[in-house]
Formats: structure tokens, sequence, C-alpha cells
């Protein structure tokens, strides 16, 4: 196990392997697997490619060799932040291969993540698109290389820029004609290690690296594909950004090559580029987040209607939404108006993966956010003191189980925390149980915004927020949002005579070059911070401030016709 890491224990693991939840394959094998079983069917479809089988193994053993003679050997790390273009895939099972270790990343992410995480894993190679949304990657790769010496490599996808390395040259140089199949077949890394490197979505500060095995991340989508329906006529379409769990692996496209279906990249955030594609492929499942699923309904109801009406979404078999919770009211809507079941997913990065099953009864798909996908799993809901409470009470979600990690790479003194003494993951999700085994999620335990499936650390934002030199003290919280789940806000105590306002936090913020989606949506300005008897800011009490006044806006904007205490319409 790559240094840093905690391994399961052996007796773990060999229960594992006894019970056939991990078979030894590393995720390069899976392409020759799937090369083999499924050969000229095709296997991945973009704007500008449709990939059969045979040539998706072609391609990433290509760029394979071709990383190999750039220098890069087993255990180097490469922080790749690829939209859901193709190249992200090639370059995924391309590691995998040659044991080199991806950093998944997000495209909105910037400076300060980036460079954050190529200096916390040590990355000797970064891959990005050459431009998004006039965003300019290239330039990024310059700064990075400025404060980083040791990252060598930077792979382009798009016009590379002097000293970068373009993956269309990559892909059209035939290296495996000059280098021998050998060469892969060495550096073919054991099943045991460390595969790749997930984001959490902590409180505390930049993102942890969730280190997933080749075994473990293997079973992760075998095990989610087997409860979701997916098969070799499954025709897959990844909307949600492909460095995310959700649509990589859980059950993700990895899953839907397992089965030998199409995954389908789209890269658009227009619903009408994502309903044409549903028709167009015929598409049969879709990952989504609870706000982008309420995008899809309201496109298909209302004064919205005809965004829908355009386009034949009658293949759609299966929606399932994760990363947040879906409010059983939107979830009730989803079959009526999309006219396909849903599945409601419940899980982390970390691991436990629970899913509602397609034949669970209407009210628990719409109640609940499923059950394990493993029976290798396992999981207590405790209370304080970490003793089971009754089966339908309120406690913390502990798991452990064959996909679930027991530690994030290189923080000993977090995984003293995060971690029983007996391995079971603190979750940090408040659950109860229905009365027919499901997992309802109530809310969380940490300081944490999900702002429509995108964690945001509270701390991070006021960390910076702090350093404004008119700021004294700050907090930032979560405010609802009826479309996202959640926004930011920020309290903000001003220094004397300092003038504070929304528009030049986020100048002073955006200057600090952070992801936008993490920019305050509204600021607070204060006099002082509730605290707590202990002597700490009392978020609960910022949460409850903030919810009474957008109440308040609500019934306000709703005019005179709404009765006094009575509910917005």
């Amino acid at each position: 196990m790559l240094e840093g890491c905690t391994p399961w224990p052996a007796e773990f693991a060999e229960r594992y392997r006894r019970h056939g939840y991990w078979r030894d394959q590393t995720l390069g094998d899976l392409v020759d697997i799937w090369a083999n079983a499924y050969g000229d069917r095709v296997a991945l479809i973009s704007a500008t490619q449709r990939v059969t089988y045979v040539e998706l193994r072609r391609r990433i053993d290509r760029l394979a060799l071709h990383l190999l003679r750039l220098g890069l050997r087993p255990t180097d790390r490469m922080v790749i932040q690829l939209a859901n273009v193709p190249e992200f895939i090639y370059l995924y099972y391309a590691c995998a291969r040659v044991g080199v270790l991806p950093v998944m990343t997000l495209p909105p992410h910037r400076f300060a993540e980036i460079s954050y995480l190529v200096n916390f894993s040590g990355a000797v190679a970064y891959a990005a698109p050459a431009q998004i949304k006039g965003f300019d990657y290239r330039q990024l790769a310059r700064e990075l290389r400025q404060v980083v010496p040791g990252l060598t490599h930077v792979l382009i996808a798009g016009e590379a820029a002097r000293g970068m390395v373009s993956f269309d040259e990559l892909l059209a140089d035939p290296i495996e004609e000059r280098e021998p199949p050998e060469r892969l077949v060495a550096a073919r890394p054991d099943p045991s290690d460390v595969a790749l490197f997930l984001l959490s979505g902590g409180t505390t500060g930049l993102p942890k690296l969730i280190p997933r095995t080749h075994n473990d991340y293997e079973y992760n989508s075998r095990a989610s594909g087997a409860v979701s329906g997916i098969g070799p006529d499954t025709v897959y379409l990844v909307v949600l950004s492909i460095a995310h769990n959700f649509p990589l692996a859980s059950p993700g496209l990895q899953s839907v090559l397992q089965a030998g279906g199409r995954v389908v990249l789209c890269d658009s955030t227009d619903l009408a580029d994502q309903f044409a594609l549903i028709e167009r492929e015929g598409v049969t499942h879709v990952a989504l987040v609870p706000a982008l699923a309420i995008r899809w309904m309201e496109a298909s109801t209302g004064d919205r209607v005809e965004a829908s009406r355009r386009h034949d979404l009658s293949s759609l078999r299966v929606l399932q939404v994760g990363g947040a919770r879906l409010n059983p009211e939107p979830a009730a809507r989803v079959r009526p108006t999309l006219g396909c079941q849903l599945q409601q997913v419940f899980g982390m990065a970390e691991g436990l993966l629970n899913y509602t099953r397609l034949d669970d009864s209407e009210e628990e798909i719409v109640q609940t956010q499923g059950r394990p996908c493993s029976p290798g799993d396992e999981f207590r809901i405790v209370d304080e003191a970490d003793r089971d409470v009754p089966p339908g009470e309120l406690g913390s979600l502990l798991t452990r189980g064959p996909y679930t990690i027991r530690g994030y790479y290189n923080v000993p003194e977090h995984n003293r925390r995060a971690f029983t003494a007996d391995g079971f993951y603190r979750t940090g999700d408040v659950v109860r149980l229905s009365p027919r085994g499901n997992l309802i999620v109530e809310g969380r335990e940490k300081d944490l915004i999900n702002r429509g499936g995108e964690k945001i650390s509270a701390e991070e934002i006021e960390n910076l927020i702090l350093g404004h030199p008119g700021v004294s003290n700050a907090a930032v919280v979560a405010m609802p949002d009826p479309l996202l789940g959640e926004r930011t806000c920020a309290y903000v105590v001003p220094k004397p005579d300092a003038t504070l306002d929304l528009a030049g936090l986020l100048r002073f913020l955006e200057a600090k070059q952070i992801a936008r989606f993490k920019l305050p949506e509204r600021l607070e300005v204060v006099d002082s911070l509730p605290l707590t008897t202990v002597g700490k800011v009392s978020k609960k009490d910022l949460r409850e401030d903030i919810a009474r006044k957008l109440a308040a806006e609500t019934r306000l904007a709703a005019g005179p016709n709404l009765q006094p205490g009575a509910d917005p319409p």
C-alpha cells in the first residue's frame, strides 16, 4: 500500500476475496476484458466521436505507452482537471494500466485549489483542457509551474502551448508500433494498490484525498450496477462532471462499460442539448443532482414545457438522483413528469453507497435514500457516545465495507477522528432507518454547505474572508434554497469605520482564485456573532436567522393576498 494510505486489515481483505467482492483485477485489466467480450460494440459516444470497445482499448494503450515514454512511473501522481470529454476516459484507464495515480479535480477549480492539490499530492503531471468558457487552463498551468518546480508534465486537451503536450498528438502517434506490448505488462500495478484519488467534501478547509484501490473501486461500480438495472442495453448519459464519484463509478460510466453498454458524454449545461442527446442516442439511464433534476422537471411542465416537448424522452428508464437529498415533493413528481423510474442514491466518495431498489414501493423510493448496495457493507447508527440507537431514531451514520476506505491520504491526526478504532468511517450524516430498513437522511453533523451537490467547506471560505482588511470576524453558513438545496451566506463583523458590501467581498475573494461555486451569494453585516455556551460561534443560530429572513422575504414578495400566518405559495 502507498505510504500515507491505510490498508484494510488482512482478515478483512481475505474475507472480501473469499466472498468474491475483490477479484484481484486492476482497472486497467478491465480494458482487456471489455475489448475481448464486447469487441466492435460501441462503447463511447461524444460530440465528435463514436468509439468501439476495441478502439477504446487501442487508444487507452497508446496513451499508456506515451505516459511511460514521457517518464511517468508507477505511483507518480497526475492532477486531472478535464471536462466530460473522451480524453478523460482514455487518460483515466491509461493511468490504471501503468500505475500512475490520477487526482480527480473539477473544471471550476482554480489556482487556489489546484496548486494545493498538486503540492499536497506531490503531483508531477497536470492534465487540463485548453480553455472552457474563456478560462485559459494553459495559463493556470504556467502559474502552477512557477510555484511547483516538480510539475514536469502538462497534458492539454485542445491546442497546447509551448512546453505542453497535446492529447491529439499523443493519440495520433502509433507508438505501439515501436514499443513492445510487454512494457504495459511490466508496468501493471498490484490490484491492492491505490488506483486513484477522489476529493473529499470535507469541512476542514481544502479537500482531503481519498485513496481508492483497484480492487475496491472495481467492486464499487460492479455492486452499484447490479442494483441499478445496468446491462448491455444500457445507454448512460454523463451530465454531471465526470470526475465526481457518482457519474464515474457509482454506478457511473465504469459500471456501464463493465456491462457492455454505451456511455454518452454531454459537455453542455443547456437542457435542450441534454434532451437532444437522450432522443438521438436512446438514453436509458442518467444521474443528476437534485437541482438539475428539478430543472428537468420544470422544463417539462408549466411555462417551460416546450423545452422538453421538442424532444422524445421516452427511452429514459431510470433517473438516479444523488449528491444531496432529494426532498419528497420533487421526488414524487419524477415518474408522472418525466415518465421514468426514480432511483435515489445516497453515498460518499469515501465508500458506502445506498440505492433505493427499482422494485421498491413508491413510498420507499420517494421518502427514503435507499440501503447499501453490497451484502458486505456494515453500518451503525449511533448516539454521541457511539452507542447504537433503536431503529427509527436519529443518529450518526458509521460504516465500513469492501469499498469504504480505512483512512484519508497522509492525514493521520484527522484519521484518528474520522475513523473508529475498529475501522468504521464516521460519515457525518444524521440518519434514521425506515420500517423496511432503508436509510432516511436528515442532515449533516459537519459544517458543510451542499450547493446542488458541490460541497463547500465553510471553514475554507471563512479563512479567506478573514484576510479581508475590513473584516474583524466572519462565519459562513448554509441558507436554504428551493433549487440547489443550499447556498452560501456570509455573516461578517466589519472593523471599525470599514464599509462592506457583497460586490466588494466577491471582488476580494475572486482575487484568491477559488472556484466560483464557493463564492457567498448573500452577505449579512452584523455587529457581533452569536456564541454557544462554550464560547464558539453558534452556526445553528445563524442558520436559523437566515432561514427566518428568507421566509419573511418570501412572504413579503407574495404580496397582500397572503394572509397573516399562512405559508407562502
